[in-house]
């Protein structure tokens, strides 16, 4: 079969080679499936740079969820086992984390589902229990992770501040449903949040960014607030002043949503109901802003890593339809 493989660390780009591979072969307790979409996420550009909390050995193929098929014909979610990542034509995941794919969404959107959307999920009502009517901030609002807290911010009835960078990524929040957004290049991140709350601030801020993003957050941070940490896309890790938190009376949680796979698959499953819900009403559905097939799989990761990516960019098998 085809796989993309990594056999040093470094750029996407430079580091990662489609080559012919044998398929994997499943273990106890776990299944082989067929590949119908592979969503790209930041984490396969740090797998890449060896950045990532997880360092598998080499040659590895990245790839973290996947939407596929078993060779029963079921149409699944799934989080491949590395080394062997969804970047390939066929991965092994454990059979008793699959998830049905929803039926109201294409394979590419489905692929899209998994991790970001119950990143957010989790952050928002698990870690923040977000409320209608509250004001939610969410930085990036226009790229994979960032899109999602948006739409579930709108499912929850939260009033939504999306922050982006760039008047590309400010028409597709607006298009995602945000009712402001602020472009951080040209316009004051704070300034901008308190005009619109009319002082208080916002309620849940939502932050994959970290760095710059997180201090302008606990600025604008409204009394008894909640900052959602959720990764650190800017590659700068925040330093929180915990007297600045008790001063103001706001919180600071951490969401790592890979630990409720181990810790409660119960929730990760009854979520994951939740969001197929959502999904079949229409109340979300995955940007996808790009479908490239496997021999553009390089050049998607290094944009993803690039942050000039908007939503999410899928890779589907060589002669899929895009």
């Amino acid at each position: 079969m085809q796989a993309w493989r990594v056999h040093r660390n470094g750029e996407p780009s430079e580091v990662m080679r489609l080559e012919e591979t044998d398929r994997p072969t499943p273990g106890d307790g776990q299944v082989l499936i067929e590949v119908l979409a592979a969503n790209i996420n930041f984490p396969d550009a740090l797998l890449c740079r060896g950045q990532y909390q997880v360092r598998p050995p080499l040659p590895f193929t990245p790839g973290v969820e996947i939407c596929g098929r078993t060779a029963d014909g079921r149409r699944v979610l799934a989080t491949p086992a590395l080394p062997n990542g969804g970047f390939a034509e066929h991965v092994v995941a454990d059979e008793a984390a699959l998830l049905p794919a929803p039926s109201a969404l294409d394979d590419a959107e489905a692929a899209a589902l998994h991790i970001g959307y119950q990143t957010g999920w989790f952050g928002l009502h698990r870690r923040a229990h977000l409320q209608a009517g509250e004001t939610l901030l969410v930085h990036a609002a226009a790229g994979g992770v960032g899109s999602a807290a948006v739409q579930l911010g709108k499912a929850a009835g939260a009033t939504v501040i999306g922050v982006v960078g760039g008047p590309e990524k400010a028409k597709a929040a607006h298009g995602l449903g945000c009712d402001l957004v602020i472009d951080r290049r040209t316009e004051d991140i704070v300034a901008a949040v308190k005009e619109f709350t009319a002082g208080r601030g916002a309620d849940v801020v939502y932050d994959p960014v970290g760095g710059d993003a997180y201090a302008k957050s606990v600025k604008c941070i409204a009394f008894e607030g909640r900052v959602v940490v959720v990764g650190f896309a800017s590659g700068v890790i925040p330093t929180p002043a915990l007297n600045h938190a008790l001063v103001k009376n706001y919180s600071v949680l951490g969401l790592h949503w890979g630990l409720y796979n181990t810790k409660d698959p119960a929730a990760v499953r009854a979520c994951h109901d939740e969001l197929a819900r959502l999904a079949a009403e229409g109340a979300i559905k995955p940007l996808i802003s790009e479908r490239v097939t496997m021999d553009g799989a390089a050049g998607a990761v290094q944009r993803v890593a690039d942050g000039v990516s908007t939503g999410r960019i899928v890779v589907l098998p060589t002669g899929a339809a895009r």
